[in-house]
């Protein structure tokens, strides 16, 4: 089942008014990464103010999420002892089946009679979905004849109501909005193929012609009558009571369940033309007329040929959304946040957490066409992110930022004169009391308030691929850039807060005149435009004298705890084994050595570390430490891998194995080796451009985890050529699209004053002093269809699903193809991201690379 986004706040409310001092604890499920995190933390802040007892489960992959199900969610159902209750999904589970998973299924064989009155809420930003939990309906029994159904009142096609009361349990998906715009047919086809019943295979419908045959031409309708309606209303029970198995039709068919009837459990295992599903219209049944003979109704063989046409279809539409590729929608802290608003509840606090979710998502390449590069920031700071829908979560945080921050008079006076108003980045507070949150026009350098300018910019992932900062030339690129700005070597190596005033206030406007020389045209957000919009301008938050942060830098610092750990004895020539656990407060029974216990044991323990820093800022900027020091070696492997040549071409794809080096153990973590796999990306772009053989960003990276004896496997990249361009080429398609734009509607404009004169001179013969109604209406319809006809060029989208990752479906299906003969295992919710046993590597990048040329991943060499 699935929430309507303007319901979310409802539903909250009815879980406030239904909690009393007995229920049970809400339990959290969240992810590992800085998404769900902040997630996390505004939803435990409403939960606290509401007096509601909860507890928090860090899930860092599918082992975690069967393992959380076994010990913490099966208990919870009313005939497992529980008392039912509340589950809720962060930045999890969206993409598997959770009533299987949580066994709240009806399951005579594994034990499981249904949801047991535990309810689960799913938030995830991960696409494509699970079509069961947005779709289906919990089974329940019918009192009176002992039947499972899955029809509830007021449920349709899987929407819940206003009036939905949450006493019942099973799955909720809350939307963002994707299900009720852009899933109409995949909810179509669900709930059509999960009422569909069961037909026989083709060799039976000559059985049926002949049955027809037997039963005379004075009955017409028998056979169609007892086929189809006499099948459904059958006794759904075998001889020794038990309901709910098949049973086997006067037609030779079987009769499934309702349990039997939906779609395929695993959308990413759709069932084929072959498959058992099928339906029986109402609309397709004949009527009898009322004559004297009536007409000859359709034989059970076209019959069965119209309702396996239809599975098929549905099927192919079900199937067509899976293998669509792998998206990311709205952010789970926006989601949140969202909520918060509509019940009131907002503040800067909660704010803040959900700007740093939304900006993490940047970081780790999370964008509406998968895991790659964005080819669409070319506006400068993060304005780019997930195309239009990405500006527009971020024009509504802007939004918030200037309603719960307003500015006195006497600091808009200051900001105006020190010029913070038009583009000096702030690095301090305001006040000793002040936490409040700014705009800023951010540059695309990394961690610039805590490094000094020139270690940000070398660091920075968008400047290192555009001035090729891993040869030689490229740091001299680099010095001539920072010596044509006017700051010398001796100012730009020192602390950023240290250089000279001067200097910093005027870095936005040097920055903006010699950047593009070099290319680097997004470096930097564009000047204000009307009504202070400041568009791609970033998020900074102060605290007091303590700290001031950008929101990027947050995310930077929370990602690098939760993939290296405690960074306090953390130096550049080893990895300490403190390193890999969590904090002390929240897990100290794995302060042990790293190697002798499992690798998600402890990037678990991490989780509690990043938590606390989020309401902490003085352990906060204690880890900014870790994040420099994995940004480093970030710049030291991409570094070696480019110079040693070991980014090799395989057919539709690059391939890169990360297996020596002082920083080999930083990339068994997906996240660590994902950012690589950016930066490498983003360098392959600049180096071989998009046109050619070489072109597009598809990248497959293999970190080597010795002590497992895995490879973790990411794959990086769009699902077609051309996915990636440079930045230089999209700001000049993106400007001749409006110049045509523009052109086509100045034309548009004089065509209609031309008809306009005519009609004026044909009334001034005629005699006619005043335009008629009907002439008025005209000129007024042409006007709107105009314009109808403007907006449909302006919102012209590509084919969907074109350009996505398919990485994952291209996992998934060697894994199927291979079987247990390849150690291939998926633990990581992220589709693109895979375990290798060390001896298969090999194996599997062959198969990977043919399977990719078959699917269109890319060119062939």
């Amino acid at each position: 089942m699935y929430l309507p986004r303007g319901l979310i706040a409802q539903l909250y409310q009815k879980l406030v008014k239904r909690n009393h001092a007995a229920s049970s604890p809400i339990l959290l499920l969240v992810g590992l990464e800085p998404d769900a995190l902040c997630a996390c933390r505004i939803l435990t802040a409403l939960l606290k103010r509401d007096y509601i007892p909860h507890k928090i489960q860090p899930v860092s992959g599918f082992n975690d999420l069967i393992c959380a199900a076994d010990d913490l969610v099966k208990p919870m159902r009313t005939y497992s002892g529980g008392s039912g209750g509340l589950v809720v999904c962060l930045g999890v589970g969206g993409m598997v089946d959770l009533e299987e998973m949580f066994g709240l299924d009806y399951n005579d064989e594994l034990g499981s009679r249904g949801t047991g009155d535990v309810e689960v809420w799913v938030m995830d930003a991960r696409r494509p979905y699970n079509l069961t939990n947005v779709f289906d309906v919990p089974a329940e029994l019918d009192a009176e004849s002992g039947e499972l159904v899955r029809k509830i009142p007021g449920i349709d096609m899987g929407r819940l109501p206003k009036s939905y009361q949450s006493t019942r349990g099973g799955i909720i998906v809350f939307d963002d909005g994707d299900i009720e715009e852009e899933m109409k047919a995949e909810q179509e086809a669900y709930c059509e193929l999960s009422e569909m019943p069961e037909v026989g295979d083709e060799e039976e419908d000559e059985d049926d012609d002949e049955e027809d045959e037997m039963d005379g031409l004075d009955a017409p309708s028998s056979g169609q009558k007892r086929s189809l309606q006499d099948d459904e209303d059958a006794d759904m029970s075998d001889d020794d009571g038990r309901p709910y198995q098949r049973r086997r039709s006067n037609s030779g068919g079987s009769i499934p369940s309702p349990r039997e009837r939906r779609p395929p459990r695993h959308g990413l295992r759709i069932l084929d033309g072959s498959s058992d599903f099928s339906r029986s219209d109402s609309r397709s049944r004949s009527t009898s007329p009322v004559t004297t003979v009536a007409p000859k109704p359709p034989s059970m063989r076209k019959l069965r040929q119209e309702l396996r046409a239809r599975r098929t279809k549905y099927n192919e539409v079900i199937e067509g959304y899976y293998d669509s590729g792998n998206t990311y929608s709205e952010p789970v802290s926006s989601m949140i946040y969202s909520l918060a608003s509509e019940l009131g509840r907002e503040d800067n606090d909660l704010l803040w957490n959900a700007i740093v979710g939304v900006s993490s998502l940047e970081l780790y390449g999370k964008t509406g066409t998968g895991l790659g590069l964005n080819p669409l920031s070319t506006a400068g700071g993060s304005s780019g992110w997930n195309g239009h829908r990405g500006e527009r979560i971020r024009g509504v945080l802007r939004d918030e930022v200037r309603r719960l921050n307003p500015m006195d008079a006497k600091d808009f006076a200051r900001e105006t004169s020190l010029g913070d108003s038009t583009g000096v980045i702030p690095t301090s507070a305001r006040s000793a009391t002040d936490k409040s949150i700014r705009l800023s026009p951010e540059p695309r350098f990394l961690l610039l308030r805590h490094w000094s300018l020139y270690e940000s910019m070398l660091h920075s992932p968008y400047l290192s691929a555009r001035l090729h900062i891993w040869s030689d030339a490229g740091r001299r690129r680099l010095d001539k850039l920072l010596a044509k700005m006017g700051v010398s070597l001796t100012q730009c190596k020192q602390n950023y807060t240290h250089m000279d005033m001067e200097l910093k206030r005027g870095l936005r406007e040097r920055l903006l005149r010699f950047a593009p020389v070099y290319g680097l045209d997004g470096l930097v957000p564009p000047a204000p435009r009307g009504n202070d919009s400041k568009d791609g301008w970033g998020f900074v938050r102060s605290w007091g004298w303590k700290a001031c942060l950008s929101a990027i830098d947050a995310s930077v610092i929370l990602g690098a705890i939760l993939e290296v750990g405690d960074a306090k004895s953390l130096t550049e020539s080893a990895l300490d084994s403190k390193n890999f656990v969590g904090s002390q407060d929240h897990n100290e029974q794995a302060q042990v050595d790293w190697r002798e216990n499992p690798a998600q044991e402890h990037i678990t323990a991490r989780f509690w570390t990043a938590y606390d820093a989020l309401n902490n800022i003085d352990l906060l900027v204690r880890h900014i430490h870790t994040a420099q020091y994995l940004h480093k070696a970030i710049l030291r492997t991409g570094t070696a891998l480019i110079e040693k040549k070991q980014i090799r071409h395989l057919r539709a794809f690059r391939m890169a194995v990360v297996k020596e080096g002082p920083d080999v153990e930083l990339f068994t973590h997906p996240g660590a080796l994902t950012k690589l796999a950016l930066w490498i990306a983003e360098a392959i772009v600049e180096l071989n451009g998009t046109k050619g053989k070489g072109k597009g960003s598809e990248l497959v990276m293999a970190g080597l985890d010795e002590n497992r004896g895995k490879y973790i496997v990411v794959g990086l990249g769009g699902g077609g050529a051309g996915s990636a361009h440079t930045t230089r080429e999209l700001i000049a398609k993106r400007d001749a699209k409006q110049k045509a734009r523009e052109a086509k509607k100045m034309a548009r404009l004089a065509e209609r004053q031309k008809r306009r004169e005519r009609r004026r001179l044909q009334r001034e013969r005629a005699g006619e002093d005043v335009v008629s109604e009907y002439e008025s209406e005209s000129d007024e319809s042409e006007e709107e269809d105009d314009d109808e006809t403007e907006d449909e060029d302006e919102t012209e989208e590509l084919p969907k699903g074109h350009g996505r990752n398919r990485f994952g479906q291209a996992f998934r299906d060697i894994a199927g193809e291979l079987g247990d003969s390849v150690g291939v295992k998926q633990d990581s919710f992220e589709a693109c991201v895979v375990e290798v046993k060390k001896e298969d590597l090999s194996g599997f990048l062959e198969r990977l690379s043919m399977q990719v040329v078959v699917t269109g991943m890319g060119p062939a060499a």
